[in-house]
């Protein structure tokens, strides 16, 4: 099972943004995808980051641990009910639905098991997808991060 790591980030909040996926293999954390945008949304840099996971285990289990409990709710609580009710919630429309709609249709036909760790805890590895997604924002490629 792959062990990925997620995190998004944008200064200012809207602003620049950058995400990271970080693969936690043979007691080894590298990232293996970094991404930007000119101008976005910390929550939007978030679920891009959980995509790209999704895409880079391209079929293969893996377990996603991301500080995003918004995504997670959205995947685990809130997304089932928004499709089956036309991609609609009673409280108005849906954020960025573009990501919503893209990630759910990922999530569920992949075996994805997600894990919410609080973010700026000290975990480790979470701290240290924080500092490539502030350093991906900042123009970082992987190009720089072998």
């Amino acid at each position: 099972m792959k062990i990925l790591w997620t995190d998004g980030s944008a200064s200012p909040n809207p602003g620049p943004g950058g995400f990271a996926v970080l693969e936690e293999k043979d007691g080894e954390v590298k990232p293996v995808v970094l991404g930007r945008d000119k101008d976005t949304t910390n929550i939007r840099m978030e679920g891009l980051a959980m995509i790209s996971a999704i895409k880079y285990a391209d079929g293969e289990p893996c377990e996603i641990h991301s500080d995003s409990e918004f995504w997670i709710n959205v995947l685990t609580k809130w997304a089932a009910s928004w499709e089956a009710n036309g991609w609609k919630k009673k409280t108005g429309e849906i954020k960025n639905l573009d990501l919503v709609q893209e990630l759910y249709k990922l999530y569920t036909q992949n075996p994805v098991e997600l894990k919410w760790i609080r973010g700026h805890a000290g975990t480790k590895n979470n701290e240290l997808t924080d500092m490539w997604a502030n350093k991906a924002r900042e123009g970082a490629t992987l190009d720089i991060a072998r």
